[in-house]
């Protein structure tokens, strides 16, 4: 199964309430902060919702 590499790029600070929410899921508390997770539909959503605060990258 493939993974997903994610890393906090911007400040949760003035975000929404979810978005702060789905970033502590993903296990992200800072800004650099990395974590891999497995690319699951339930992980794309929750990258969906925080797109505009991480960057994503596919590794094996």
């Amino acid at each position: 199964m493939a993974r997903l590499k994610v890393t906090q790029l911007k400040s949760e600070i003035g975000g929404k309430q979810n978005q702060r929410d789905t970033l502590r899921t993903l296990g992200l508390r800072r800004i650099g902060d990395v974590v891999v997770r497995d690319d699951r539909p339930e992980v794309r959503g929750m990258v969906r919702t925080v797109a505009h605060l991480v960057a994503v990258e596919e590794v094996d």
